[in-house]
Order: structure tokens, then sequence, then C-alpha cells
């Protein structure tokens, strides 16, 4: 069943209602109260076509994640860490970062036709509200990698990653799981990817993903 939301009542229906997609509800708004509440029972929005006007939300029954202690480091990343090429940071470009993944999704326009205005210039909201945070991985000076995605309590919800050269988004993706790690968090995929896959992401169950967040 698809429901269509209005956006002046902030709610969700019941997230086992999903289509076979994921594909929850049409509607509602992208303020951070819809957004923090989205992804608090594991909700998030997306534009599936280019033209797209209403606000689709994918609620997957079957979720990906990366479990930080789980991440898989391989041995050419380990000898690229100890050659100390790049330079990790945390929230210093937040911006920049999300205006690369804008312009790397932009290549497949229809595929990926989420990331447009609305939908950045709602996580720069979050990120001022500190519910969004970002990895960035420079070389000489330069911003050469990155992720961002939202953060509610210990856990990071994933939204993008781009890499303007080899293993740059690896970098940032396992200094983001000692983040995480610390903060006994997980990394919510959304969905899985041969790139996450690789780097120890892993399937669980809806149920099993919401007594992880403890955010219910």
């Amino acid at each position: 069943m698809l429901y269509l939301l209005d956006e002046n009542i902030i709610a969700f229906p019941d997230p086992s209602t999903a289509n076979p997609d994921g594909l929850l509800a049409i509607g509602g708004a992208l303020t951070p109260e819809w957004l923090l509440l989205a992804y608090s029972h594991g909700i998030f929005p997306y534009y599936p076509y280019k033209k797209s006007k209403d606000i689709h939300w994918y609620c997957p029954q079957d979720r990906f994640v990366i479990f930080p202690t789980e991440i898989h480091v391989s041995h050419s990343m380990r000898s690229l860490i100890n050659k100390n090429i790049f330079r990790v940071t945390c929230n210093q470009a937040f911006d920049e970062v999300i205006e690369h993944c804008s312009t790397v999704e932009d290549r497949d326009q229809e595929r990926y036709a989420w990331l447009g205005g609305p939908m950045i210039e709602a996580y720069k909201k979050l990120h001022q509200l500190k519910h969004a945070m970002s990895i960035e991985v420079w070389s000489n000076e330069q911003l050469v990698g990155g992720l961002y995605g939202v953060v509610i309590g210990k856990n990071f919800f994933g939204e993008s990653m781009f890499s303007l050269v080899p293993n740059a988004s690896k970098m940032a993706l396992i200094a983001l799981s000692h983040i995480v790690g610390e903060a006994g968090g997980i990394i919510d995929c959304q969905f899985e990817t041969p790139h996450l896959l690789s780097m120890g992401g892993r399937h669980i169950t809806y149920d099993e993903y919401m007594d992880i967040l403890g955010l219910s």
C-alpha cells in the first residue's frame, strides 16, 4: 500500500506496510522535523526521477549496514594509510562535500536525480543543527573525496560519497567507522553496492535494525 502524506501533518505510516521495493509514502516535506522523524524509523527521502516534484519515502525491510568493528580494510588500503598520502577531517567542508556528491551523481541524471537543490538545502540545515556530518579526504590541500550523512544519537545514516582519486571514498568510510565505532553505533548504508559490500557491509532485518538503533 502506498500512502500520500500531508506536509502539514508530520507522521508516517507503519514501515512494515512499505512496498517490496521499500517505497512507503509520497509527499510530506524536507524540513528537519520530517527528516529526523523519518530517519529515526529507518525511513529516508528520495527523488526517483529528474522532474519529480513529490518526495518519495523509502523504508526497506531488508537493511544493509556496516558494523564498525566489521569494517574490512584490505592490505593495500593499510599500506596506503601508512604512507600518509591523505589527510582526513570531519565537518570541515560539509557544503563542498555535498556539492561534490551532487556533481558526481548528476552524471547519470535520471538514476541520481534525488540529490538536487531541495535535498542539498535540507541536509545543510540538518548540518547546522548538528544532525548531519561529513568526512573529508584531502591531498595536497585539495578535497579529493568524502561522504556525508545524517546523525541521530550514536548512529550514522549514510547518504552519498564521492572520490576524485582512487581509494579516497574508502579512506573516508574507514575514518567514519572509527568515529561511529567509538560512539557504539552503526552505519546505515540504505542499499547494497559492490563497494560497500567489499568494505564489510551486510544485511539485517528491519526489526534487528530498529533494535540496534534504539530510537523508537
